[in-house]
């Protein structure tokens, strides 16, 4: 598969960049960073582009099979007193695109908090999560919606905590809404779980919540 990870530069996108090319996939990373992946491989094509600009977005689609969307905000005072609008404008731009391009797979990683899952919160994380994420995850919740009716063949990934530990392919993969709650995983497992999905229609149209 040739694969297009938006946001490879770093964190769960940039070990989703090593994993997919382990798996033996055809790479394009896309970040507004991307010169900085420390990756040389004959399989990996970087492209410098922001996932906000309609033409950036579009180039790089082009003969692409499958999208991973693995978009991120830093934690700060900003992320947490101001609008934060990159996940939904972000999503925006790519769903037409990725439609008039004939690409029909989406990957997307959003979180424990996100759409539905916001209900599993424990009464105890509630006030703090909403305090800190909350703007975040308002805009993750449009994100899901604009997935959810694009007409595409998507996955959702709602990762737990994330660290920066090894993959240990020893998580769960949660899709009854009864078992949900919130916990921790590694970025690397996180990813391994995104490079399945690649070739695999175990969870299309499912929004799987990821933790040990």
């Amino acid at each position: 598969m040739r694969v297009l990870i938006i946001g490879a530069s770093r964190g769960i996108g940039l070990e989703t960049v090593k994993q997919a090319l382990e798996a033996g996939h055809n790479v394009r990373a896309f970040a507004r960073s991307s010169g900085q992946v420390n990756i040389t491989h004959a399989r990996l094509e970087k492209i410098v582009g922001d996932a906000l600009v309609p033409k950036d977005v579009e180039s790089a689609l082009k003969d692409v099979d499958v999208v991973i969307q693995t978009l991120g905000v830093a934690l700060n005072a900003k992320m947490i007193m101001e609008a934060v609008t990159v996940f939904s404008e972000a999503t925006r731009v790519l769903l037409p695109a990725m439609i008039d391009q004939g690409v029909s797979r989406l990957i997307a990683v959003t979180g424990f908090g996100a759409g539905d899952s916001q209900r599993s919160i424990s009464p105890l994380q509630r006030l703090p999560f909403q305090a800190i994420f909350g703007r975040a995850y308002g805009d993750k919740h449009i994100q899901e919606d604009l997935i959810r009716n694009s007409g595409l063949n998507w996955v959702i990934a709602r990762p737990g905590v994330l660290t920066n530990g090894r993959r240990t392919k020893s998580y769960k993969v949660l899709t009854d809404p009864g078992t949900w709650k919130n916990g921790v995983i590694s970025r690397a497992d996180v990813a391994d779980f995104l490079v399945q999905q690649i070739d695999s229609d175990a969870y299309l149209s499912k929004t799987p919540v990821l933790r040990y």
